[in-house]
């Protein structure tokens, strides 16, 4: 099913409610797209919804089994305005978001549903959970000049940190339980990156409620949305694995020519495992064994 905009969609909620928990992706340019929508449609998410250019074109099968939405990421605040919309108009469902060429693991993934997950979560007073930005990059950027390439992709297998979080409102003390966790591309090519856009934590996965806002540096209104854990243990942490970054730095004139490869001597090929990203700490299954 198609919509011209939010609002459309919005309103025919009313006669048939969506089916949680929803898959929001945005997308910025048609750099794998499909593989994109059909990763999150595997995931089991009941309701995948893509915000996208009116211009751009989706294969059949996922005309058929996605929602689309026209939508122009180029815009100013787009992504708050339209996370913001989907958020006023699906209250009590669970929504996950992400970008095209962006890719969602959780603990166990490949045994274990994603309601199944949720459900825990759900039973741990939790209505939201952190992930982490995963970069992922082309092996060889002379076959894949745009950094793109899901047979070839690398990760950075350290060079991963946390700072804590500085409150504007109480200068001697950081927020509680909340860090700012940086690595991978933006960290090592920072000189190229925006300070605002150094972060790779992101409040991907929320339980949407009346008056909940996000915010352009991807946290929420309601700051124990942006906590990483509940005061007593640790949670569920995701990750996102994302070609996002590498695509951004080779598209950039002002950083492409200096980058050669993004392999370093702490690359590994990507495996497209949860173990994988469990085993060097860039997720974690808290109390879910």
């Amino acid at each position: 099913m198609r919509f011209a905009a939010i609002d459309d969609y919005a309103r025919s909620l009313k006669e048939t409610p969506a089916m949680g928990p929803v898959a929001i992706i945005l997308v910025e340019d048609e750099v794998e797209v499909d593989t994109t929508l059909r990763q999150h449609v595997q995931c089991g998410f009941r309701d995948v919804l893509a915000l996208m250019p009116a211009e751009f074109d989706l294969p059949r099968d996922l005309e058929e089994t996605v929602t689309r939405i026209d939508f122009d990421l180029s815009l100013d605040a787009a992504m708050e305005h339209g996370m913001n919309a989907l958020i006023k108009a699906l209250p009590g469902h669970w929504l996950y978001y992400c970008y095209n060429a962006e890719y969602l693991f959780y603990p166990f993934c490949e045994t274990r549903s994603l309601v199944e997950m949720l459900a825990f979560h759900t039973e741990e007073r939790r209505d939201a959970m952190l992930a982490y930005t995963v970069d992922l990059y082309a092996e060889d950027l002379g076959q894949f000049p745009e950094a793109v390439s899901l047979e070839t992709a690398h990760l950075d297998r350290s060079g991963y940190y946390a700072l804590a979080r500085a409150d504007a409102a109480n200068h001697d003390h950081p927020k509680e339980r909340q860090l700012d966790f940086f690595g991978g591309l933006r960290w090592r090519y920072e000189e190229h990156v925006p300070s605002a856009r150094r972060k790779i934590d992101r409040i991907a996965i929320i339980r949407a409620k009346a008056g909940l806002k996000i915010r352009a540096d991807h946290t929420f209104s309601d700051e124990e949305y942006n906590t990483y854990a509940c005061p007593w243990h640790h949670n569920i942490t995701a990750a996102i694995c994302s070609f996002r970054a590498a695509k951004a730095l080779k598209r950039n004139p002002g950083s492409t020519y200096d980058i050669e490869t993004f392999k370093w001597h702490n690359s590994a090929p990507f495996e497209w495992h949860s173990r994988q990203l469990l085993d060097l700490g860039l997720m974690e299954p808290g109390q879910w064994f």
